[in-house]
């Protein structure tokens, strides 16, 4: 029996003889010769058709191949350094699954095409060797974030995604029908049930899809996107700062380790990556604010930051920068005020450098029923929806703390992205829910 093998794997079957499954991505022609590169999803393969090796009509059926015909190939590698991946396969038979027709040809050719056309085919366009990387990037993002919270006591906990209340705020919530006439909602976090699986487990942690209907249209936004969040019982915003910071540290280190081949294809500067280690710069938002006042922002004290300004605070850094202690005014009902400052809450945000802006929001959380009630009437936020929130203030509270991290935001800074929509398989965007 010739063994079926991936092509990551055809270092291991110099001079052998084997069988590799997958798609035409591109072939050469000549006279005598047909060089048609196989892809696999794990690589690129270059085969080596020698038409005085081959029945005539096999011969004839390679050469006429067509653009993402499913094939599978039957030959010996062997190695060369000037083929992709360094392994060649001389090709001894080819069966062809299913040939696109040259009348309906694959629509994506090495031609350039525009983002709405790419868009409209991204259910092809992920076949590309520039989408492949993004992803396999995405991939070793989402397993450093496991590993690393897995190696550190936290237990993964999953939580709703129908709730029944808002967690960040009312105006950016996708409504749907439940049974009986209820209204629910998609999950603007999972934050909120987080903190009560804190309080069970210690450290606890949730991965999954979460919604904001917000109607920007900047690169920095989706409608839908993945988001990790950590939760822990008996902690601080100290204890945010330093997690978060051994977590982006740990990611971009694993990404650096296991992806270089796909960083090269994205022609990503990796001696940006390799100058992110701790420690990181800190601030407060009073400083922030004088410093972008001094850069010439219009912003005052109590405004909330844009994504200009975000890129302005990190401009002349190499390394993120935790920006803390945020007016009371322009975060979130649950943010835990300073004590010596009831004006500002503890919470930070982590700047990435290179104009990616915000890619973790976090703090501590109000531990005291009463201040938690007089939050939740100050945000006008239905009381009822929150009995069980306040209970976790009414039996064995304690300080806790936590934070989010936006996977895409992630993967689009280590990637070097322009856009955001490129980090997730199938983007959904303000004007876009297709494909």
């Amino acid at each position: 029996m010739i063994p079926r093998i991936t092509i990551a794997q055809a270092g291991q079957h110099i001079g052998e003889m084997v069988e590799i499954a997958g798609w035409l991505y591109n072939i050469r022609r000549s006279g005598k010769i047909a060089f048609p590169i196989l892809r696999d999803g794990y690589g690129l393969m270059q085969c080596v058709a020698v038409k005085s090796a081959l029945p005539k009509e096999l011969f004839e059926s390679i050469k006429n191949l067509t653009q993402e015909s499913s094939i599978i190939v039957t030959g010996k590698i062997r190695a060369e350094q000037r083929a992709p991946g360094g392994y060649e396969m001389d090709l001894e038979s080819l069966q062809v699954l299913q040939r696109v027709p040259e009348s309906d040809p694959y629509p994506i050719t090495p031609k350039d095409h525009g983002t709405d056309f790419l868009m409209d085919h991204r259910h092809l366009w992920l076949r590309s060797q520039r989408q492949h990387a993004i992803i396999r990037v995405r991939h070793e993002v989402i397993k450093a974030v496991r590993d690393y919270f897995d190696s550190h006591g936290f237990t993964l906990v999953d939580t709703p995604i129908f709730t029944p209340a808002a967690c960040e705020g009312t105006t950016t919530l996708f409504e749907v029908d439940y049974f009986d006439d209820e209204k629910a909602y998609l999950t603007q976090s999972g934050q909120l049930y987080n903190e009560a699986t804190a309080m069970a487990f210690g450290k606890v942690y949730c991965f999954g899809p979460t919604f904001r209907a917000e109607k920007s249209k900047t690169r920095r936004h989706l409608t839908e996107f993945w988001m990790v969040e950590p939760e822990m019982a008996y902690a601080t915003l100290e204890d945010v700062k330093r997690v978060a910071e051994e977590l982006i540290v740990f990611i971009v280190g694993r990404v650096l380790e296991n992806r270089q081949e796909e960083l090269k294809r994205l022609e990503r500067d990796t001696s940006k990556l390799e100058a992110i280690q701790a420690p990181f710069g800190r601030m407060s938002y009073d400083d922030a604010v004088k410093l972008l006042q001094a850069k010439g922002s219009e912003i005052q004290w109590g405004g909330d930051f844009g994504g200009t300004d975000e890129t302005m605070i990190t401009a002349d850094q190499q390394r993120p920068v935790m920006v803390d202690r945020f007016p009371t005014s322009i975060k979130a009902f649950y943010f835990e005020p300073d004590a010596e400052r009831p004006e500002v809450v503890l919470g930070v945000d982590i700047l990435a450098p290179e104009g990616y802006g915000e890619i973790i929001g976090g703090g501590q959380r109000i531990h005291d029923a009463e201040l938690l009630l007089q939050r939740i009437e100050a945000h006008k936020l239905p009381k009822e929806a929150f009995d069980w929130y306040i209970d976790l203030r009414k039996y064995g509270s304690v300080p806790h703390a936590g934070f989010g991290m936006g996977i895409e935001r992630c993967v689009s800074w280590m990637c070097g992205l322009e856009h955001i929509r490129e980090t997730i398989a199938f983007p959904r965007m303000l004007n876009r829910l297709r494909p």
